[in-house]
């Protein structure tokens, strides 16, 4: 079963699965917070029932019902399709006269317990009758526009047929207990099927890939390939021989309660054949097709009644039965019944095996809706069922919840359910619509990096713009012909890095060590701060046995500075949480110079002064002399590039290139980019010690993307669209939500499961489906910063191509930062809309596998190289 189950998930075996698995298109379970009023019909063996259910939103807990049955003629079971459907109509017709005049629309649930092939909840075709059901004209075409037009032709014009679903999924919808739904359905009637939640990206047929989704097994098709010929009895072929489709529904005809008392019948006649039951009577009657029902089957299996009731059975049919006759074909009737809950067992232990499975657990906890004929009729089906299924499967554990009118309710539920999700759909895309940017709105936002470049660029017009495009005096990348040692002193976040870096003919070995600021000190004195920077330098130093030694050093200093030399450069501000006071406006280089003055380390010499970016170009130039742009993407993000000199307003020369730091995490900062932002942007800048500026940066770093995404959450907890609405202390301690749960909840293939223990570290009591829309923020989010960095690359990408005259510029871009790295779809995604956005430039990213305090190194080499006699 679980091998015929995977054929009919797969795409490429589906078509010869004999277990079809097929797609239902309802992805959620009910939540409590269902409204409204709703209409079913349902399609039975002997009539039609219509409903009229409201749900009141209250947890579920007491929908009104109202309902009808209509007893239907034998002969529509194989009649023209016309005239069911036509008989169906005329029902939902006089169920709704009898309830008065309601003229509003009304969406009506179809409960059509058939094999069909479903591609929407509203749209499926029959694949093939069942259950004595014959009519002409169905099979092939799809029974809900059936339906509607019998409807229509009554001028019902405001019923609209929305759902359909069969038996299965209807007995799933209304079973479950403590709050928590049923993800595994039975029914175990004339006929039996079951259905289950299945992970979505499982279901192939469905072209799904994220969430789940519950998936009719169509089960009693199985073995229709000969895999159940071993335990076919002579009996059980005899029955099929006899049926109306020969050598279909196999495992039904084991199972179904249509053919039990068939199944039981042929066993007695060929007892009775071999002298072993009825001596002395006439077996003729056994001889007669349905002469023995299953409900007497069922009531002879009864402990105290059975022999009884066999007794009375055997004496109608014109049989003479013994004491010893009654025994034995009680314990028949038995091992009959016995056989097709152990076979009903095996079938839901091949489910749960599948889901454990599937969702990569060594325990799976689930309810099991059940309903049908078999199981409410005799209580040693549920058993057997239960204990077999426990010796199967002992990892999963099962509780077996009885469906109490479950089919038409769950029809009417599963309306409710579309209704909540759509309006939950429609409310999700307005809240989010701000954040999904247009190809013409990143085009703008590349245009406006573009003009803010050019005035950044520009000697009178350089103070005002927001991206400043400062002159790093880097004027050349690293050609091969540096060597030495070096040291390097990496700066930009909570921790930093002084490596010692040994450039040789055979390249680069380098030894580093990683030390934490505190935030007191980020956010203290600047002399506390480099006092503490050049202790730790100390420290390495003496670790490395340095201290004698006076390397040249090269200083990557990751925040915004006017740089004034390649030693010299003036911050211009804090951002990344830093404040430590008396820096800003002062030269770094001098502040460290002057804090190793007093703590008498006289070692030290400042050759070169870098920000990161400029360290992350320099260090994948190293490898690839085409790496002419270095792009952060982790805390903070910022951009440099090496730009005509011609082109540098704001320096003397107009000869060769230099390196221009953009500092472009400050675009906006002149409400060029209001537009953009959203209300989730404003709270989130609101609350930073920086109100007001960085703004792209605010839109893009690892260190806002969680706080976006976190107030986006709390606006849907709010409106009710998530977590049921109910208030959620933790959610609002701010930065509570770490741009790492971006990065871990967006991986593919990631369970929804492991979404969910993610949130519950947050004290979130997530549902699967509050899990799909935490991810559905999550990836708005993360993809609106991948393009919004690839817009602000493109406008780089661009003006170097046009300002050096060439139709194609090929480039490499050095990029470093935990965003950029350990984000699962960010670089895919940036990568992508930069092609979009610029076709004419063929841009290769390099990761810096050792971080920009290499490239500060370098600076320093090449500096030193040039400084050589």
């Amino acid at each position: 079963m679980l091998q015929a189950m995977r054929k009919g998930l797969s795409r490429q075996t589906h078509a010869q699965a004999n277990v079809p698995m097929l797609p239902t298109y309802i992805c959620s379970t009910p939540n409590g917070t269902e409204k409204g009023d709703y209409l079913v019909v349902e399609l039975c063996q002997s009539h039609v029932r219509t409903l009229w259910v409201t749900f009141l939103g209250d947890g579920n807990r007491s929908p009104q019902v109202m309902y009808k049955t209509f007893n239907m003629p034998v002969d529509f079971m194989n009649c023209k399709g016309e005239m069911l459907f036509d008989f169906i109509a005329q029902c939902v017709n006089q169920f709704l006269d009898g309830l008065g005049n309601i003229q509003h629309d009304v969406p009506l649930g179809f409960v059509f317990p058939f094999s069909c092939r479903q591609t929407g909840l509203d749209k499926g075709e029959l694949i093939s009758w069942s259950k004595g059901f014959s009519c002409s004209d169905v099979e092939g075409k799809d029974v809900v526009q059936l339906l509607q037009s019998s409807i229509n032709k009554r001028e019902l014009h405001h019923v609209h047929v929305v759902a359909l679903m069969n038996d299965t999924v209807g007995t799933m919808m209304t079973c479950g207990i403590g709050g928590e739904p049923c993800e595994v359905a039975l029914i175990m009637d004339m006929g039996t099927n079951s259905c289950f939640m299945a992970e979505a990206q499982q279901v192939e047929m469905a072209e799904e890939n994220s969430g789940r989704m519950w998936v009719n097994t169509e089960w009693g098709c199985f073995g229709d390939d000969g895999a159940l010929s071993d335990i076919l009895t002579p009996y059980d072929q005899r029955v099929d021989q006899e049926s109306s489709n020969p050598g279909k529904k196999r495992f039904e005809k084991l199972v179904g309660s249509l053919y039990l008392g068939e199944i039981v019948r042929h066993a007695l006649l060929a007892l009775a054949a071999e002298k072993v039951l009825f001596v002395g009577s006439n077996i003729t009657v056994l001889r007669s097709k349905d002469v023995l029902k299953t409900q007497q089957v069922l009531e002879i299996i009864n402990n105290k009644e059975g022999k009884d009731k066999a007794r009375k059975a055997l004496v109608a049919l014109g049989l003479q039965p013994s004491e010893r006759d009654c025994c034995r074909v009680q314990q028949i009737c038995r091992a009959v019944v016995s056989r097709a809950a152990a076979l009903c067992a095996a079938g839901l232990a091949a489910i749960l095996s599948h889901m454990r499975q599937s969702r990569e657990l060594k325990q799976l906890a689930v309810n099991v809706g059940v309903d049908g004929e078999l199981y409410r009729s005799h209580s040693r089906f549920g058993e057997i069922l239960q204990s077999v299924t426990g010796l199967l499967v002992p990892e999963c554990m099962v509780t077996l919840v009885p469906s109490v009118d479950g089919t038409g309710e769950g029809a009417a539920m599963v309306m409710a359910l579309a209704r909540r999700l759509e309006v939950q759909r429609r409310e999700m895309d307005q809240l989010l619509a701000p954040l999904r940017l247009s190809r013409a709105d990143l085009q703008r936002v590349q245009a406006l990096m573009r003009r803010e470049m050019e005035l950044g660029l520009g000697q009178e017009t350089n103070a005002t713009a927001s991206v400043r495009m400062l002159p790093t005096y880097v004027r050349a990348t690293p050609d091969g012909t540096e060597r030495g040692e070096f040291l390097a002193l990496d700066l930009g976040g909570t921790n930093f890095r002084v490596l010692v870096v040994h450039v040789a003919q055979d390249g680069i070995r380098m030894s580093s060590e990683i030390y934490v600021i505190p935030t007191t000190i980020m956010q203290g004195t600047g002399e506390a701060l480099f006092n503490h920077i050049v202790e730790c330098i100390m420290d390495f130093q003496l670790k490395q046995d340095l201290m004698e030694k006076v390397l040249p050093l090269g200083f990557t200093f990751s925040f915004p500075c006017q740089q004034l030399g390649l030693d010299k450069a003036v911050l211009l501000t804090w951002t990344k949480g830093f404040s430590a006071s008396d820096c800003v406006g002062q030269d770094v280089v001098q502040l460290l110079r002057e804090a190793a003055q007093r703590k008498q380390h006289l070692g030290l010499k400042v050759v070169a002064v870098v920000n990161d970016t400029v360290g992350t170009m320099m260090s994948c130039g190293y490898d690839d002399p085409k790496c002419e742009i270095g792009l952060i993407v982790g805390t903070g993000t910022n951009a440099c590039y090496m730009e005509e000199m011609r082109n540098v307003g704001t320096v003397e020369g107009d000869q060769g290139r230099m390196c221009i730091n953009m500092e472009w995490g400050a675009f906006g900062d002149n409400g060029c980019l209001d537009d953009i932002f959203t209300t989730f942007d404003q709270l989130v800048d609101e609350k930073t010690i920086n109100a007001g500026k960085q703004r792209f940066e605010k839109l893009i770093s690892g260190m806002y993307l969680g706080e976006i995404v976190r107030h986006i959450l709390l606006s849907l907890v709010e409106k009710q669209l998530l977590f049921c609405g109910k208030p959620c202390p933790k959610l609002q301690t701010r930065d509570i939500f770490q741009t790492k749960f971006l990065s871990t909840i967006e991986i593919d293939g990631l369970a929804l499961r492991q979404v969910r223990d993610i949130l519950q570290e947050l004290q979130l009591e997530a549902s699967f489906e509050d899990s799909m829309l935490v991810r559905e923020v999550c990836q708005t989010v993360s993809l609106r910063a991948a393009q919004l960095c690839a817009a602000g690359l493109a406008a780089v990408v661009e003006k170097m191509r046009e300002s050096r005259g060439l139709a194609q510029l090929a480039v490499t871009v050095g990029v470093d930062g935990t965003l950029y790295k350990m984000h699962p779809r960010f670089s895919q995604h940036l990568q992508q809309t930069l092609q979009d956005l610029a076709p004419n430039c063929s841009v290769t990213f390099m990761q810096s596998e050792d971080g920009s305090g290499k490239g500060a190194a370098l600076v320093a080499a090449v500096a030193w190289r040039g400084a050589q006699p």
